[in-house]
């Protein structure tokens, strides 16, 4: 295939030495791009909205329209990725299924997320762990919220939902942690592959001193609703490493982030307490801003045109949801958190069938739970110095220190 690229045309092949897309190359300097993604995506939705990087190997699709439509042509653009980075770590979980497989296995989930479990059974058991984690931390007078709330808040809520209750919150973060960098190694760094390998044999080790125990009729987490469903132990396993691998880090990062971002301005954290704002309104305006999830890989199954682009089989396709979330076309002076902007058209969560599942548990943690709570208890809370972001694929605050 003949690529375009500033330099000139080129003849240009893949990894595997099969002929690619006709998109136009672009080059980035991964270590701007994980400091901070979003100048090169701004330039790439200008410029060159969907471009091959070579570096990563995949085609990136940077605006909002394109990932709202692609993501939905589950025949061409496939979550089934036999030598994607999740599926070789972490088993081949609903997330990397398409059709009736994913289905199958959504369904025998919904127990343990869907809203009417989340309300009834989750959010007090949220409410609880929270209440603990702050008691301990208040009379300290200072913390990193990353490390000190909002770590084991997500954790803590992780390890219920799960059913790993067997699991130290710590030992959560960190495979969760673990797992994330492996799935997002896309420099194939062997360290970052060998500690998430070292991750998911504790996740099954915890799992199966878990299923060795009796489970409970009532129980509603997601070891126990999939073994009820007669689901494998292959497939329970992945689905278990997918909900850590996503539970953790991006409640955690979105939790710290929103703090963060909230007591820069004085005037949303008044509107806040005066009720002119909701909490609601600032989560989803936050994760439009600094998406948790930056992006969901695609495998092309068949050939397909798009906007001229000619997308090959077996092309590796990135969905920018990161990119997406702040498309000018759609929001105004996008790089500015307002959380008082109209973000119904963000795509956060995704937009096609493979939706968050646990976006109802999420937002039930982070909006009615941890962000009123922490600022009931510590209402003088202040910003005790630098916030430092990372990440392109997974994006969150190192660390946020504050003082009360």
């Amino acid at each position: 295939m003949i690529c375009r690229t500033k330099y000139g045309p080129v003849v240009y092949k893949n990894s595997k030495g099969v002929a690619m897309s006709n998109a136009p190359i672009y080059e980035i300097d991964m270590a701007e791009f994980r400091n901070d993604p979003y100048p090169t995506l701004q330039y790439m939705r200008s410029h060159a909205p969907i471009a091959y990087v070579p570096t990563l190997d995949a085609i990136l699709i940077t605006k909002r329209d394109d990932i709202f439509k692609l993501e939905k042509i589950t025949n061409v653009f496939s979550s089934v990725q036999p030598d994607g980075l999740m599926t070789k770590l972490m088993g081949q979980n609903m997330m990397r299924k398409d059709g009736h497989a994913h289905q199958i296995e959504r369904k025998a989930i919904f127990p343990t997320v869907s809203p009417k479990t989340v309300r009834d059974i989750w959010e007090a058991k949220f409410k609880e762990s929270t209440k603990q984690i702050l008691n301990n931390l208040a009379p300290s007078g200072c913390a990193d919220i990353t490390k000190d709330f909002a770590m084991p808040v997500s954790a803590e809520a992780l390890k219920a939902l799960t059913g790993l209750t067997n699991m130290s919150w710590q030992e959560m973060d960190r495979v969760s942690q673990g797992m994330i960098d492996g799935c997002a190694n896309y420099t194939g760094d062997l360290q970052v592959e060998a500690n998430c390998n070292d991750c998911t044999f504790s996740i099954d080790a915890h799992i199966s001193e878990r299923l060795g125990r009796a489970v409970d009729s009532n129980d509603n987490s997601l070891i126990a609703v999939q073994k009820r469903a007669g689901l494998s132990d292959a497939q329970l396993r992945a689905n278990v490493k997918l909900a850590i691998s996503g539970g953790q880090n991006e409640p955690r990062d979105a939790i710290a982030g929103i703090i963060w971002a909230v007591l820069q301005n004085s005037n949303i954290l008044r509107d806040l307490k005066a009720g002119n704002l909701s909490y609601l309104q600032v989560f989803e305006e936050f994760t439009r801003w600094i998406s948790p999830i930056g992006m969901s890989p695609r495998r092309v199954a068949k050939r397909y045109v798009h906007s001229d682009i000619k997308f090959e089989t077996e092309d590796s396709v990135f969905f920018m949801f990161g990119s997406g979330n702040r498309d000018e076309e759609y929001f105004d002076d996008p790089n500015t958190f307002n959380p008082y902007r109209d973000t119904s058209k963000a795509i956060t969560f995704g937009a096609g069938p493979h939706f968050c599942a646990g976006a109802w548990a999420t937002k039930s943690l982070i909006v009615n739970v941890a962000l009123p709570m922490i600022f009931e208890t510590l209402p003088d809370m202040k910003l005790n110095g630098e916030v430092k972001f990372i990440g392109w694929a997974f994006r969150g605050p190192i660390s946020v220190p504050v003082i009360w």
